[in-house]
């Protein structure tokens, strides 16, 4: 007896909730996806778990670069067309796995009850080391562990529902970026430019690349090559987990 085929993503959600460790994670990874999602009618959320003051590229002080990174992950969810982004204000480049962080995540997913979220792998992709930040790994096995079961069992942080009224939430499915074992791409080439207006956001972080575009623009090729799309087109490539 064969196994079933696995099961293909929705078409449409009603909602979608983006967890990610640090400005610019969305963006770097995911942002034509987000873009092709509002322009079919999805709300998207953001919910970036730290400020990333411990990031940058030149001698702004620590104490500004926390909102400067806020103001520029706002702006770059604007370029595709999302106003709701949550901060966590979690240190940047200390993130541990704790019920704190997993209760705050928990949170977030009742309130805004998104049929999926989109959130990093929590295993290290050995091929491509610099997309397994610690920081990013914690970010996706806390946003699994609060979607399953934290999220969906009443009784599970009880101060939420009693404190907070957040009622329990079933998120269907979880996609999870930079993962060694991704098995579906979102041909992102109609909306690429929206993107590259994502990313530019970061000034902070890639103010000083000159060659930004070609460097995305080359990887989001290969990702398309990978899954068989035609040539001369850009994908973006994530693991499906079904969670409901």
């Amino acid at each position: 007896m064969t196994a079933p085929p696995p099961a293909r993503p929705a078409e449409h959600v009603e909602r979608a909730l983006c967890v990610l460790a640090h400005p610019d994670d969305v963006d770097f990874g995911s942002a034509g996806t987000v873009a092709s999602w509002t322009a079919a009618g999805t709300e998207v959320t953001y919910c970036i778990v730290t400020d990333g003051d411990a990031g940058g590229f030149d001698e702004t002080p620590r104490e500004q670069m926390g909102p400067l990174r806020r103001d520029e992950q706002r702006a770059a969810a604007a370029a595709v067309g999302v106003t709701d982004v949550h901060f966590l204000g979690h240190p940047d480049g200390r993130l541990e796995l704790t019920l704190d962080l997993r209760r705050d995540i928990s949170r977030v997913i009742r309130r805004v009850r998104p049929q999926r979220v989109l959130t990093s792998s929590p295993e290290r992709w050995y091929e491509r080391v610099g997309a397994s930040h610690p920081d990013h790994m914690t970010v996706g096995e806390s946003t699994l562990r609060a979607v399953y079961p934290d999220a969906r069992n009443p009784f599970a942080f009880p101060e939420l529902l009693a404190d907070e009224g957040l009622e329990a939430w079933t998120v269907n499915e979880v996609w999870l970026g930079a993962s060694p074992r991704a098995d579906h791409a979102v041909d992102v080439t109609d909306v690429v430019e929206l993107k590259f207006a994502a990313l530019k956001s970061h000034v902070t972080q890639v103010g000083h690349l000159d060659d930004l575009e070609a460097f995305v623009t080359g990887w989001m090729a290969q990702t398309a090559r990978r899954f068989g799309l035609p040539d001369g087109r850009l994908a973006e490539a994530f693991h499906v987990v079904h969670t409901a």
